[in-house]
């Protein structure tokens, strides 16, 4: 696969558009969604990401399907380590979110 990139669609107004939503859902639970809003925040560019070839035609697509209920029980071990680090913990859950989402990663035919 020489001379393939990757070419993300994901556009500014799908980012307000996710800003806003979890910043409701976040006011509504309290602050609890904050612990979901990093799988969704950062699956959203992944799902919008082509593989392009040399010229530029799309070639495959990345996908993260990960489920509810792996994303809740992740974040709910993340949820005690930061109220036992008093927030820290926090910061490396972004880093552990994101991992999980790239070995999730999978390039399907477009």
């Amino acid at each position: 696969m020489l001379g393939t990139s990757f070419k993300c669609e994901f556009t500014v107004g799908e980012a307000i558009g996710q800003i806003v939503i979890w910043l409701i859902l976040s006011i509504i639970t309290l602050g609890l969604a904050l612990f979901v809003l990093p799988y969704y925040f950062v699956k959203a560019p992944i799902n919008r990401t082509y593989v392009v070839d040399a010229e530029g035609s799309k070639i495959g697509k990345l996908t993260v399907d990960i489920a509810f209920v792996d994303i809740l029980g992740h974040a709910l071990v993340w949820l005690l380590l930061t109220i036992v680090t008093l927030g820290l913990a926090y910061f490396i859950y972004w880093s552990a979110v994101i991992k999980r989402l790239m070995n999730a990663a999978k390039i399907t035919e477009v």
